[in-house]
């Protein structure tokens, strides 16, 4: 008997796309899809590429009495939601997947600090994993509870991750972000005619990815690193690319870094390095992982400016959010780790 998987918060981009993946997923069966605004609706009404693939409708039961009805449990509620409800639903036994940012950090003091309020439960902190695969894998393995890695933080810390060690003062993230990022629900800065054609400064300090990007990037180095971030809301729907300064008074050469990177994702099916030497694709670029799960990375060397920059491009939606959390699913269950997320690029689009 397939496992039952639930979707709660399933009417917004990220729910939608986990329902994308998990309805053709070959090894679990989706049972219940909650959203409390869409109760009764068919999922095609909001997520209409779902058409004739599903006759699930959403339903506005209890979270908690549907996660005590489901072996895995995914949560892609707004910040600070699931943080309140999660002490009975762990009760109840199922497994639980959460996308938002409730659990992915380890000290609740950090949260005072990024997201301005008081974790409501802070010794739940410790029953979850952080969801990077490429980093914690084995952790995942082993785990009945996940926290999903934001979508910058996943792009900044996977092109950054292979140079930990070379960090000596700080490392500062650029950050570019397609519009799907600021959720489904309109503000007069998303609306369409304020954010067509946008290059716009919306967070140069402070945003809250940063904290998960110090807090990984600080374990692989084996001491705290200074990182700081500015995002940008970009003219795109899909897709994140992040640029990651590092300056340093050893520089390495090319050859070195593509040592660097290839050992340190030898076992990584979703991570491509891209450093070409013709073509237009010469660095990562999000255009070419839309709809997938990749990860593209890359790197370069400034010599006169003494520094080395590391390239992330991903798609903000699969391997920012649902498709990392399928394949910690996959990795949590015994999965073959890549089961359901063989999609390649679109392209052109």
């Amino acid at each position: 008997m397939k496992p039952k998987v639930s979707v709660i918060g399933a009417s917004g981009y990220v729910g939608g796309e986990l329902l994308r993946l998990l309805l053709t997923h070959p090894s679990v069966e989706v049972k219940y899809c909650y959203s409390r605004s869409f109760a009764k609706k068919y999922i095609h009404t909001v997520h209409p590429n779902l058409r004739k693939k599903s006759e699930l409708m959403f339903t506005d039961e209890d979270p908690v009495s549907i996660a005590s009805q489901s072996d895995i449990s995914f949560f892609a509620l707004p910040h600070g939601q699931s943080s309140k409800i999660m002490q009975r639903v762990l009760e109840t036994g199922t497994r639980v997947i959460d996308l938002g940012a409730d659990f992915r950090l380890e000290d609740p003091e950090d949260y005072k600090i990024w997201y301005k309020f008081e974790h409501p439960s802070p010794s739940l902190l410790q029953k979850f994993v952080y969801g990077l695969p490429e980093l914690w894998a084995f952790k995942i393995k082993g785990a009945r509870n996940i926290a999903v890695p934001g979508c910058i933080a996943t792009s900044a810390i996977l092109s950054l991750a292979p140079l930990a060690k070379m960090i000596q003062t700080t490392a500062i993230v650029d950050a570019k972000v397609g519009s799907s990022g600021s959720g489904g629900k309109p503000s007069p800065a998303t609306h369409y005619s304020e954010r067509f054609g946008v290059v716009r400064v919306y967070k140069p300090a402070g945003h809250r990815h940063t904290a998960e990007i110090i807090q990984e990037i600080s374990k692989i180095k084996g001491e705290k690193v200074n990182i700081s971030m500015s995002a940008h809301a970009v003219n795109m729907v899909r897709g994140i690319q992040t640029t990651t300064h590092i300056p340093s008074d050893d520089i390495p050469d090319i050859k070195e870094l593509w040592r660097q990177f290839r050992q340190f994702y030898s076992n990584s099916p979703f991570v491509r390095i891209v450093r070409d030497k013709q073509g237009n694709n010469k660095y990562p670029d999000p255009k070419f992982t839309i709809g997938s799960n990749f990860a593209d990375v890359g790197f370069e060397i400034d010599v006169e400016g003494r520094r080395v920059l590391a390239f992330g491009a991903l798609d903000n939606l699969v391997k920012g959010a649902a498709g990392n959390a399928v394949q910690c699913m996959n990795l949590m269950m015994g999965f073959d780790e890549e089961e359901g997320l063989g999609y390649i690029p679109l392209h052109p689009v």
